[in-house]
Formats: structure tokens, sequence, C-alpha cells
């Protein structure tokens, strides 16, 4: 009997071919996993147009997984047969300075599923011991469905950067960035006891308000910065968190808080294009904390599978779109043009 199964392979910019490939076999220390959900990530477009990490070609991509073990070598103990699996794509090496500190986010050899092993872009995963291991793979709570189960990875690091950042109790955040995960901010700081939220969009603003921030601003015909100190009587936010790939909005971000505020840099800005100005004045005279935010250690994907199981996170909010791996290259430029928020990729979706 032909193993094979059905994927939408990268192979270079801008070129996702979606074709029938062997299906992988399950290592005596590995797991294959019958994938049911997949987020599209901000992160997967970026490479559609640039390219993965290395060069690398002729790759799975997607790492925001869900699924069911379909197969557990007889060396695992962790998982069995029939068990429900979220992954998160992050391996650290563990062994490394930064692993040995506890920082395995900063992991000087950080691999990832879905560009240095195949991802979820595919109708099986193969998860090796190493992932297993050294990555983060975690059972899914029984009342949660696999679409929702995807979105823990974006979770995780949203969890992490407002953890790290001390967000709390009567804060007012500014979020900048209307995507999902600014709007995953947005939840999360008043779960954390956020008093008022302000969010900054720009191509989303009609899907936005279901998330109900207290202010939102059209950066497109407001100056955030203006509005932002208006709001706050000329204060400024306790805290600012760039939620979008702008290097100006971190600039925005830093001339939006108040003094000792805090600003998360939690966007990636193009690697072509990284530079940006900030006012060092005002972080030197106003003893501002200007922060970056990359990841998450595994404890922190654990939590925001029971963060979006007890409705913190309200999953479906999210998702307004879902397809077939024949859908993939539509969803990114509907994602790009603001049409969608969130488009999970189900594979066995005709």
């Amino acid at each position: 009997m032909k193993r094979i199964m059905r994927a939408a392979v990268f192979e270079g910019i801008e070129n996702i071919q979606v074709r029938e490939v062997p299906k992988p076999g399950c290592d005596p220390d590995g797991v294959l996993v019958k994938v049911e959900a997949c987020g599209l990530c901000g992160s997967d477009i970026r490479n559609y147009h640039a390219g993965l990490r290395h060069g690398v070609k002729s790759q799975i991509m997607g790492h925001e997984i869900a699924g069911v073990v379909e197969e557990a070598g007889p060396e695992v103990t962790r998982f069995q047969a029939g068990d429900r699996v979220a992954v998160a794509p992050d391996v650290s090496c563990g062994v490394c300075t930064y692993c040995k500190r506890g920082w395995v986010n900063l992991c000087v050899d950080h691999r990832m599923v879905g560009t240095h092993w195949p991802g979820g872009f595919a109708q099986y995963v193969h998860l090796p011991r190493v992932v297993l291991e050294r990555g983060m793979v975690h059972a899914m709570p029984e009342s949660l469905s696999f679409d929702h189960a995807a979105l823990s990875e974006p979770a995780s690091s949203v969890l992490a950067s407002q953890e790290n950042a001390g967000v709390g109790l009567g804060d007012t955040v500014l979020v900048i960035g209307d995507g999902p995960v600014g709007c995953m901010h947005l939840q999360v700081a008043r779960a954390r006891g956020a008093s008022t939220v302000i969010m900054v969009g720009l191509t989303r603003l009609a899907i936005v308000p279901v998330f109900e921030p207290d202010r939102l601003i059209d950066a497109a015909s407001r100056d955030p910065v203006q509005e932002v100190l208006a709001i706050t009587g000329g204060i400024g936010a306790d805290a600012a968190i760039i939620a979008n790939p702008v290097a100006r909005t971190q600039e925005q971000g830093v001339e939006s808080v108040r003094k000792r505020g805090r600003v998360v840099l939690f966007g990636g800005v193009p690697k072509t294009d990284p530079m940006t100005s900030l006012n060092s004045n005002l972080i030197h005279y106003n003893e501002l904390c200007v922060v970056g935010a990359f990841s998450y250690p595994a404890i922190m994907h654990e939590k925001a599978l029971r963060i979006i199981d007890r409705g913190a996170i309200t999953a479906e909010r999210y998702i307004t779109a879902r397809v077939g791996l024949d859908g993939i290259v539509e969803a990114i430029g509907a994602a790009e043009r603001g049409e969608e928020l969130k488009v999970v990729v189900k594979p066995w979706l005709e």
C-alpha cells in the first residue's frame, strides 16, 4: 500500500506547491501526528515573500499545529496513539549558555518545526525525539477544539511578553497593531488586570471592534501619539506593545508612554530594513524601559492552552477563515490585505 499524503511545499520565494508527498514513517523514539488544524502565522506570510531561514527550500511550513497522535514509537512514554496534542515550533539545544540559564527561546542553535523539520501544512507531521525532548508538544485540554488549540502558539508569545513586561492591575496599555496578535495582547492585558486598553489599527478596523478595545485609533487619519496623550491627560500609557512589523510605530510607542513606562518591541521588522530611530532623550530622562520580545518557554505554551480553554482568549472570534491546503496562497493574500484576521489551515478539508 502506498504511503502518501497531501502537503503544501514551500519550494522558494512566493512558490508553494500543493502535491502528494511520501507520508512520513514513525521513528522508534518519535510520534506521527495526524494534523487537524494549523494556523497561518504572520511569520509564514513573511517567509512566503522573503524565504525561510538559512535559505531552506522544498520544506513544508506551518508551525501552529494541533492534531491526534496516530502512532507513537515503542520508546516513547509521554504519548500514545489517540492522544490529542498541540505543537509549538521552537526547539532548543539544551546545552548552550542561554539554555543553561533557562532562556531557551534565545538558544544559539534555535531551530523550528516548519523550517528545520517539516511542519503542519500537511496531513501528517512526524515529530522526532529531539522535538519531543527539546521542543513544545503538549496534551490538549479535553474540551478544547483543534482549531482553537492551534491559537495556543501565538498566544504563548503574548503571555510571555506581558509577564516579562509586568503588565498588571490598573494599567493603561497601548497596543499598536490590529492583527490577531494585537487582539490577543488586548485580551491578555485585560485578563492581567489592565483597566484601559487602547488599540491603534490600520487594516482591520472593521474586525477589531468585536474585541471591544476601550479606544480604537485609526492610524491613517489620527496621530496615535497625540491621541494617547489626550486620552491619558497628557501623561501617557503605562505600557506600549508594538505588535506589528513597522519600525515607525516603535518610535510612536516610545513617545506614547509615561515616565518609567514600558515599551515592548513585539513585532519583528523586515530584515532588509531593520533600523529605527528612538528618541533617546525620552528614554534617558523619562527612565523608560524598552525591551524586545521573542518566543517563550514551554510553560507558556501549556498556560496558553489552559487560558484558551477557559475563554480568557476567545479563540473563535479570531478565526475568520478555514481553508484546505489548496487555499493557503489565497489566504496569505487575504490576510495581507486585512480581509481576514486569523486563518486556520485544515489539511483534510477538500
